[in-house]
């Protein structure tokens, strides 16, 4: 039969006229198990990642609340690690709010709380409640509800029942507070600017993709913000763990990848010799980023990658497949200048005497200029400017290169001039 601890409800007085809280001197003491405890010595420290123990012992046992920040507020016990109580018993057996009760167990309420009601010259004031259980989760002892003793509240000056236990004046003698610490409200504001960029990361950016990376980045950080609001604000209903249970591994899912992929295949497609490059070597990306978050189960879309040329094999910077100039796919039987040299192996495509290196120039949208407008890119074309002179005819001091002939001393070698 299941154990009912019940916190709130012991209402008869627990401490004789001599164990009375006193409000005008330092105190650390509560009702354990229905049983007056008071510490004979008690500080508080602060460590280096700014949490804050309060520390009572009567010399047999000892009491320790532990909270992670030094702010006036109310603590949750027993649904974060971050936030504890912990009772440990003249035979070394401790107790925590960190230990679960076993599922034989049943406690009401399940929770304890910490109320820090005051910071006052390095001296910590509140009140505390809670149940804590031992490693097995079968044994507990109980700093309950109600003393059944009334006191005047040190902060509010209103007079009321003593409430579980209280801390009054205990004083600090480690550490030191921060100018600054971290409170519950300040985390629910991060959280709040970490989902508004997981959001923003989940939209399509200016260059058409959803980025993995950034998505992945604002996702971890988002996480990050909701665990550290767990743990300075408790957690009780389990919202914020659920939420970032929802997170999941931070990565962006198959429906993201897949349009990627799509996208990368609509600029790769529609792609010219000036980005040519950049649009290949993306859509390679995003098509093994589409393996990555899908899978490839009938191995088309590595054929894909396998498939995809976006080489320049004889550095005019021409892409290879911008030199299959009949477009059937074969970069063997393309020869512009009838050299026996195929175009994507040719250092001078139209044999003009004029290598395709020199006379590639690209417009602002990456095409290739047309001097004459006659339809033929000039690296292709024999007679660039339209003139009826053979470009390698117009090579008028004969050493075989007529970019450095200029007829009329303008700058414009004669082969692009009329």
């Amino acid at each position: 039969m299941k154990k009912l601890i019940v916190l709130s409800l012991i209402l008869i007085s627990v401490f004789s006229c001599g164990d009375e809280v006193e409000f005008n001197s330092p105190a650390f003491q509560g009702s354990l198990d229905g049983a007056s405890w008071r510490a004979k010595a008690y500080s508080a420290s602060i460590d280096e990642n700014g949490f804050l123990t309060l520390y009572g012992t009567n010399n047999i046992e000892t009491l320790e609340l532990i909270i992670p920040t030094v702010a006036v507020g109310v603590y949750v016990f027993g649904d974060v690690n971050t936030i504890e109580a912990r009772f440990t018993t003249a035979d070394g057996t401790v107790f925590s709010t960190n230990n679960r009760p076993d599922p034989s167990v049943s406690v009401y309420p399940e929770y304890g709380e910490m109320r820090l009601n005051e910071i006052e010259n390095n001296r910590f004031t509140g009140t505390f409640r809670f149940t804590a259980f031992n490693s097995s989760g079968l044994q507990s002892v109980n700093f309950t509800g109600l003393t059944g003793e009334e006191g005047v509240d040190p902060v509010t000056g209103q007079t009321g029942p003593i409430y579980g236990g209280v801390f009054y004046r205990v004083p600090l003698i480690s550490g030191s507070i921060p100018t600054d610490p971290i409170t519950c409200v300040d985390t629910e504001m991060d959280v709040a600017t970490a989902e508004a960029a997981y959001t923003a990361a989940q939209q399509v950016g200016d260059d058409g993709f959803v980025s993995s990376s950034g998505f992945e980045a604002a996702c971890n950080a988002y996480t990050q913000a909701l665990m550290t609001q767990r743990n300075y604000c408790g957690d009780i209903d389990g919202s914020i763990q659920q939420m970032i249970d929802d997170l999941g591994s931070c990565q962006i899912s198959c429906e993201i990848a897949t349009n990627n992929r799509n996208e990368a295949e609509v600029q790769y497609n529609t792609a010219t010799i000036g980005n040519f490059d950049e649009k290949c070597a993306q859509y390679q990306v995003y098509l093994q980023e589409q393996i990555d978050f899908c899978g490839d189960e009938d191995g088309s879309i590595q054929a894909e990658i396998d498939s995809l040329d976006c080489g320049d094999d004889d550095g005019d910077g021409v892409p290879n497949v911008f030199e299959d100039f009949n477009g059937d796919g074969d970069l063997t039987n393309d020869d512009t200048d009838g050299d026996g040299i195929a175009n994507y192996l040719d250092a001078d495509d139209d044999g003009d005497n004029v290598p395709t290196s020199v006379e590639l120039q690209l417009d602002v949208d990456g095409n290739p200029t047309d001097t004459d407008g006659d339809g033929d890119a000039d690296y292709l074309d024999t007679d660039d400017d339209g003139d009826g002179i053979l470009t390698i005819n117009e090579d008028a001091n004969m050493d075989g290169d007529p970019t450095n002939d200029d007829a009329d001393g303008d700058g414009v070698p004669d082969y692009l001039q009329v």
